[in-house]
């Protein structure tokens, strides 16, 4: 693959080999920062904050991450004011991952960004894209929830423990199954 050009392909969600030396580096930093932070569990605040805002694309303030944590790359991940991410967060950035602000996220939570290739040989050659999930402002994933490529969850939606999303869902409501479906509007 040509400089950059594989990343190049990964962030504008095209077809791109997922192992290659090319990303390989950002994998290894990540690595080490994911075990720095989750080792750090019982370490002061601003110590894991310090390691947070290193591996993290952007956090705002007051933002809780609850180790062990795992990601992708990180850096493609941006998460907004006084957000609390429970224990096990998965989350797989190979492209963009914005969560918003005031969000609950609860443990064992998944937000998926790749995307693999159906055709047999094309999969076992490497090849996956990605496309960027959204969590608005104020939203609440029960744990074990699973938020699959290409979605956007609207502000101030609940979405129900053990849910799968795999379409958009709207601001202001409560959804819950597999996959995950509306069950009624919220209000305040």
């Amino acid at each position: 693959m040509g400089e950059n050009g594989n990343k190049e392909r990964m962030l504008a969600g095209e077809w791109y080999i997922a192992d290659d030396e090319e990303l390989a580096a950002d994998t290894e930093r990540r690595f080490s920062l994911c075990a720095a932070y989750n080792a750090h569990g019982g370490a002061a605040p601003a110590e894991r904050s310090g390691i947070l805002a290193e591996l993290l694309g952007s956090v705002g303030e007051d933002v809780r991450v609850r180790p062990p944590f795992q990601c992708d790359f990180g850096s493609y991940i941006s998460i907004g004011d006084r957000t609390f991410v429970n224990f096990n967060a998965v989350f797989l950035d190979s492209a963009p991952i914005t969560i918003g602000s005031d969000v609950q996220i609860g443990p064992n939570v998944q937000l998926l960004t790749p995307l693999h290739e159906l055709d047999t040989e094309r999969r076992r050659a490497g090849w996956e894209k990605a496309a960027p999930v959204t969590i608005g402002d104020n939203v609440w994933l029960g744990g074990g929830v699973i938020v699959c490529p290409g979605v956007t969850i609207g502000e101030n939606t609940v979405v129900g423990a053990g849910s799968v999303v795999t379409r958009d869902l709207p601001a202001g409501v409560l959804a819950v199954g597999n996959p995950a479906r509306v069950i009624r509007t919220l209000t305040d």
